[in-house]
């Protein structure tokens, strides 16, 4: 990872620090766990033009996780989809930053998501959609760990694996804790690499999401024909922040005035 990719990781991971912050409430810990995602992604890896944002040859992208929506956000405002000034009013009445992604509000979001596993669902019908139109436009969604306890991400698997969609990057977000506590302790996924691989996937490992170059490779590996590739990254919820990092209870709050400081001062650009 060169210089100037560290610092924008940095950088998105101090907007959505200040936004939940500044909002008093959001999303924190499983944002930051895709930032080197989001990043890879935005920045050199997709089809896409921030002064053109509805480019009907794009790449698409679908936050199926969609409270992870800071991070999306901070990544879109960095890359020049909006002024970054508009980091102010996320979750404000009117803005174009609401609590989960608006495809019909904030420009470079191609759909709206929030409501679990239906953001899987709508990039199988994206990738199919294009596969049938001959358009070589990829798709990439993010999904999680607890979002996957839900049925609707296996259909979604198995109807991408049935139209062999090879147009479609699933990447999941497996930091290994969900809004009550541990996987494990929640609902575990058991061997979720052998289901996916069951339900069609073709699975590449990473073995730290939070690695850039690992990141980066992982989406570079060409698609085995007739098949969609998900990627399963290991991360750490709360990445970058000490006292955020691997904590379940920061999964849906805000940090307070101290805690902000304390957080951006060890996230310095």
């Amino acid at each position: 990872m060169d210089a100037t990719i560290r610092s924008t990781c940095t950088q998105v991971r101090r907007d959505i620090i200040n936004m939940t912050a500044d909002a008093g409430c959001g999303h924190p810990g499983g944002s930051l766990s895709i930032v080197e995602a989001l990043v890879a992604l935005y920045f050199e890896h997709m089809n896409i033009d921030p002064k053109n944002p509805k480019m009907d040859d794009r790449d698409r992208f679908v936050l199926s996780k969609g409270h992870a929506a800071p991070g999306l956000y901070a990544t879109l405002g960095e890359r020049g989809f909006f002024d970054t000034a508009e980091f102010k009013n996320f979750r404000q009445l009117g803005s174009i930053l609401q609590g989960h992604p608006d495809m019909k509000r904030c420009p470079g979001v191609d759909a709206s998501t929030g409501s679990l596993g239906q953001g899987i669902s709508l990039a199988t019908g994206m990738a199919l959609g294009a596969k049938t139109a001959g358009k070589a436009s990829q798709v990439f969604t993010i999904i999680g760990d607890g979002e996957s306890q839900e049925g609707l991400v296996w259909e979604a698997m198995m109807a991408a694996a049935h139209y062999k969609l090879d147009n479609l990057t699933i990447i999941f977000d497996n930091n290994g804790l969900q809004i009550d506590g541990s996987n494990d302790e929640v609902m575990s996924l058991g061997n979720v690499s052998a289901k996916f691989a069951a339900f069609g996937m073709d699975v590449v490992e990473v073995a730290n999401g939070n690695d850039y170059d690992e990141v980066l490779s992982a989406l570079k590996k060409p698609h085995t024909p007739g098949m969609p590739k998900l990627i399963r990254m290991k991360t750490t919820k709360g990445k970058g922040v000490s006292f955020m990092e691997n904590q379940a209870g920061w999964h849906g709050k805000a940090p307070n005035a101290e805690q902000r400081a304390q957080a951006l001062s060890e996230l310095e650009v």
